[in-house]
C-alpha cells in the first residue's frame, strides 16, 4: 500500500497538493481544520500542532511514502504590537510542530534503498530581512537552517532521500494573507512543488528568476539597508 500524508492540507497549498498528487492508495490529510472537495481516497484526521502528544503520526509510519507539511501562520505586526503569549505557539506550529513529525519519519528519510518523498512549506521570509513580520520570520529562518543542516546530514550518511524546502512569498489562492483557498490559482503551483518533491530537490523558491533572485542578492548586499526598504514598502503598500 503507498500512502502519502499532508499536514495542514485542510486548505491553501497543502489542500490543493493533495489534489494533484497520482498514484496513492491512500491520501491522509492531518490539520485542525476539516478539509472540503477533497478526492475520495483522502481521509481527514483532526490533530492540532499544538498538542503534546504526537504519537498519531507513528501509527501512520508504515505505510507512509510521502510526507508534505504545509501548515504555519504568521501575523503582520510590529514586534511591539505582539503580545507575549503568542510567541511560543508560532514557534511550536511554524518550527517545533514541523521539527517533530520529520523526527518521527527520519528512518524512512535515512534509508539508503527506499525512496522517501518529503516536502516542506517554510517561506522567504526566513532567507531575508522582514519587519512587520519578526517574529514568523524568526520561526521560518529557524526550519529554514534545520532543513539546511539536516540535508547535508542525510547526504553525507549515505541516505538517497531529502527534505525539498519550499520557500515562496504570498502565494494567491490561499487563506494566509486573507484571502481565501482557490484551487485554480494554485494548481500549478502545486504540480511543480510535487514534480521537485519527487525529483529530491533541495531547494524551491517560486518566482525565483523573475523575483527573488534580485531581492535576495539585495538582502545579501546590505541586510540592514534592504531591511529599511522592506519597512518602508510595506507602509507604502498598504499591507498593515
Amino acid at each position: 500500500m503507498k500512502s502519502a500524508l499532508i499536514v495542514g492540507g485542510g486548505n491553501g497549498i497543502g489542500l490543493s497538493i493533495t489534489h494533484v498528487l497520482k498514484g496513492y492508495d491512500k491520501i491522509y490529510i492531518i490539520d485542525k481544520c476539516k478539509p472540503v472537495c477533497v478526492p475520495k481516497s483522502v481521509q481527514y484526521i483532526p490533530f492540532d500542532l499544538l498538542n503534546k502528544d504526537y504519537s498519531i503520526f507513528d501509527r501512520l509510519d508504515e505505510s507512509i511514502s510521502t510526507l508534505v507539511i504545509t501548515a504555519g501562520y504568521g501575523k503582520l505586526g510590529l514586534f511591539q504590537d505582539i503580545d507575549e503569549t503568542e510567541i511560543e505557539p508560532l514557534f511550536l506550529v511554524n518550527t517545533v510542530g514541523v521539527i517533530r513529525i520529520l523526527k518521527h519519519f527520519y528512518s524512512k528519510l535515512q534509508s539508503s534503498t527506499c525512496d522517501f518523498h518529503c516536502a516542506v512549506m517554510v517561506s522567504i521570509a526566513g532567507m531575508i530581512s522582514s519587519p512587520f513580520f519578526s517574529i514568523y520570520s524568526a520561526s521560518k529562518a529557524a526550519l529554514h537552517r534545520f532543513i539546511e543542516s539536516v540535508n547535508v546530514e542525510l547526504e553525507k550518511g549515505g541516505a538517497k532521500n531529502r527534505i525539498l524546502e519550499v520557500s515562496p512569498g504570498s502565494i494567491t489562492g490561499t487563506s494566509f494573507s486573507g484571502g481565501e483557498t482557490d484551487l485554480s490559482q494554485t494548481r500549478e503551483l502545486s504540480n511543480e512543488i510535487v514534480k521537485r518533491m519527487m525529483d529530491k530537490e533541495l531547494l524551491y523558491i517560486p518566482q525565483y528568476d523573475d523575483v527573488f533572485r534580485n531581492v535576495i542578492a539585495r538582502y545579501q548586499d546590505s541586510p540592514h539597508d534592504f531591511g529599511l526598504e522592506s519597512y518602508d514598502y510595506k507602509i507604502k503598500s498598504g499591507r498593515l
